[in-house]
């Protein structure tokens, strides 16, 4: 399984950015998908998942309300939309691909993960 992660860049604090994350070598919908990013000097942290067929999300607590995720199988593309970004969210953002299709899984269930994308937030 390949995962490309592209649409990071340098955003004002407030602003918003996109991530999309293809996906291609097996198909789509055998795969949960997620979001996790990392910070310089810290862990890699869960950011948002979504399921194979889209009908179940679920997001780290400081990203709800402002993060969604989605995902358009027709396209083998999963979406991250973020909003109102602060400078704390500043981080490489990797998607990942998760083939158990259970719902909640650790991040060690994620075994096929993409090169990430850099996301700057400025204050």
């Amino acid at each position: 399984v390949q995962l490309q992660a592209s649409g990071g860049g340098y955003v004002q604090a407030g602003g918003s950015l996109r991530l999309s994350c293809a996906a291609s070598g097996r198909p789509f919908t055998t795969l949960n998908i997620g979001w996790f990013r990392q910070a310089p000097g810290k862990e890699r942290e869960f950011v948002a998942a979504i399921n194979w067929s889209g009908g179940f999300a679920y997001y780290a607590d400081s990203m709800k309300g402002r993060f969604t995720i989605s995902r358009d199988n027709a396209k083998n593309t999963v979406y991250l939309q973020m909003n109102s970004l602060n400078p704390e969210d500043t981080a490489v953002y990797y998607c990942a691909a998760d083939p158990s299709l259970r719902p909640l899984q650790p991040i060690s269930a994620y075994v096929y993960w993409g090169q990430g994308t850099q996301v700057t937030v400025s204050s």
